[in-house]
């Protein structure tokens, strides 16, 4: 299991292969209080994705872009994850949550029309994964107080992905083998 140090600089070769069991194991709920080592893990993170969003960053340490990161998929069998997206009007989010759990979901059913991508999959993957259009979401900040917050469109699915990785599940494991387009566009 990794151990990041305080400013460390995550890069590809910090991602496990695909295949890894660490990813396709559900991972327990962390205990409180948060050691001082989750935070510099989650903190480390979110610098990934950070920097994986700014071109010139991202060119020299050669980055896949990223809007979601789980602390799996780096090594670290811990229930937690940092997420930074930016909505339609141009706002930026960041959250790293622990023990994240969805507790409440929409009917209403919604995808990437371009389907969804993931730094752990190296290649191609065709079809749409259906997620959720609204959820409400029940973590701990790092400072270990528990919240509750709400998401819709990107946001939902998004968070949804990586509460996914957190479970031992892969988001092309949701695809509909016999109908792989949910929505014809």
């Amino acid at each position: 299991m990794n151990n990041f140090q305080k400013d460390y600089i995550v890069t590809m070769k910090d991602f496990v292969p695909e295949n890894h069991e660490i990813l396709h194991t559900k991972l327990d709920d962390m205990t409180l209080p948060f050691t001082e080592q989750d935070q510099i893990d989650l903190e480390c993170m979110m610098a990934y994705l950070r920097n994986s969003q700014d071109p010139e960053i991202a060119r020299k340490y050669k980055l896949r872009a990223g809007t979601g990161l789980s602390a799996n998929q780096i090594g670290i069998a811990k229930r937690m994850f940092a997420a930074r997206y930016e909505d339609e009007k141009g706002e930026v989010y960041e959250y790293k949550l622990i023990n994240p759990k969805i507790y409440s979901h929409s009917t209403n059913i919604i995808c990437l029309p371009e389907g969804e991508g993931c730094l752990s999959v190296n290649r191609e993957i065709f079809g749409q994964v259906p997620r959720y259009e609204k959820i409400k979401v029940k973590a701990y900040n790092e400072e270990g107080e528990q919240i509750i917050l709400s998401f819709k469109g990107y946001g939902s699915i998004l968070m949804q992905h990586e509460i996914d990785h957190l479970n031992g599940i892969m988001f092309y494991e949701r695809i509909d083998k016999n109908n792989p387009i949910i929505n014809k566009i």
